[in-house]
């Protein structure tokens, strides 16, 4: 009886070490791997994308097989810092860890090809006609980076010149370096008294001066590597003003060798009168409820700010959240009337440099009378590998990175 039962438990296991091998070698690039790396990557790894190289075709991506299979295992790519089981979002690029598993094993099993079919979908994308942006905004002259292996952060002004106000569908950053280009706040101006910002260093005191005029919008887009633009629902648009400012806040990485870069904002006009304007919430440091937002060195420090309650139903488009360095936790919710909790975003693990627009699949609806609830860690400790400051120094608001903000930045359709 004993000998029958180690037959029928080795009978079984050669049976299921085959299954699985079968299952691994059926493993293949055009079946497997191709629609993965199509839906998941070539959005910003394609030719005039904004990631430093192309996956689009076949022989991009097995030249770069072994690192496609380090970056997904360790999940440092695709980029995405937002908790997908707290809120999920229109531009989200998440792996599974199921889709982990496809491409480690496809990688280990000797990157099989598999069939290829009559159509392949890089056709499609090669062949796909993109909109035309109806103003492109570029920096006025070429900014030289320098070649001192050093983190340059740089304001640039950019008027607009629009004669009369405007409502845009769509907004996008075209990064021209997009090997030293790290990430880029756009924000916009009407008052036209920041112009001198124009070129200055984040460390160029004229700096602070410049920040005491109020902008129009504070954070009217983000764009890092893989944030392609965001697009308004139909029917609705965004209002430039009139002779409005572009100001841009571009991080560059550090550089060996001297380098240009001048790059820009396309705007997309409104072809049909709109029926709803997007408008924006933009919740900064006066709705810090635990004031003063001071973060002394070597504390946790945890901030709380709270908006409401809201005057009217509103539908959410996109959340922009905002810190600086020191940044650890960013959490934000609306509490309903009733009590209800409507999730917003969750980022556990924040990090300066991946900073995302999220948008919503669809518009999340939040009740009149609600409260929207934002909480931000901040670690000024020596156990924080981001701080920037060794020792650690107290730290307040500022737009310099070397400061801290507390941004969170709602663009919304009142119903």
């Amino acid at each position: 009886m004993v000998k029958l039962q180690l037959l029928l438990f080795f009978v079984l296991l050669v049976n299921s070490n085959t299954l699985f091998s079968q299952e691994v070698d059926s493993i293949t690039y055009w079946q497997d791997i191709q629609p993965i790396i199509y839906n998941k990557c070539v959005p910003c790894h394609n030719p005039s994308g904004t990631a430093p190289f192309s996956l689009l075709k076949e022989s991009d991506v097995y030249k770069r097989a072994k690192f496609i299979a380090y970056v997904t295992r360790t999940k440092y790519m695709p980029p995405w810092k937002a908790d997908p089981a707290y809120q999920t979002y229109m531009n989200e690029r998440v792996l599974d860890a199921e889709t982990i598993d496809i491409i480690q094993k496809w990688y280990i099993t000797g990157l099989k090809k598999g069939v290829k079919p009559q159509s392949p979908t890089y056709l499609i994308e090669e062949n796909k006609e993109e909109e035309e942006p109806d103003l492109i905004l570029r920096m006025e002259k070429p900014f030289n980076i320098p070649n001192t292996n050093k983190e340059e952060f740089r304001f640039f002004n950019v008027p607009t010149n629009l004669p009369t106000d405007t409502f845009i569908s769509k907004i996008k950053f075209i990064p021209n370096n997009k090997l030293q280009l790290h990430h880029s706040r756009v924000m916009a101006d009407t008052t036209n008294l920041i112009r001198g910002i124009d070129g200055l260093s984040e460390q160029d005191p004229k700096v602070a001066e410049f920040q005491k005029n109020p902008l129009a919008d504070e954070f009217m887009y983000g764009w890092v590597p893989g944030n392609e633009g965001i697009i308004f629902p139909e029917g609705s648009g965004k209002k430039i003003y009139a002779n409005t400012d572009i100001i841009l806040n571009i991080h560059y990485a550090p550089s060996s060798i001297e380098q240009e870069d001048q790059s820009a904002v396309a705007l997309y006009f409104v072809k049909q009168p709109i029926k709803k304007e997007v408008k924006t919430l933009a919740l900064n440091e006066n709705y810090i409820v635990n004031q003063p937002f001071y973060i002394p060195a070597n504390r946790i420090s945890t901030f709380y700010m709270n908006y409401g309650p809201s005057t009217t139903d509103i539908s959410l488009i996109s959340i922009i959240p905002h810190m600086h360095y020191l940044g650890k936790k960013f959490k934000a919710y609306a509490v309903t009337p009733s009590k209800a909790i409507i999730p917003l975003i969750k980022i556990d693990d924040w990090d300066f440099n991946w900073q995302s627009t999220y948008q919503f699949k669809t518009l999340l609806k939040i009740p009149k009378g609600s409260h929207i609830i934002v909480e931000g860690v901040y670690d000024n400790t020596t156990d924080n590998p981001a701080n920037i400051n060794f020792p650690p120094k107290d730290v307040a608001y500022g737009w310099n990175s070397t400061d801290e903000m507390f941004n969170f930045i709602i663009y919304y359709l009142e119903e």
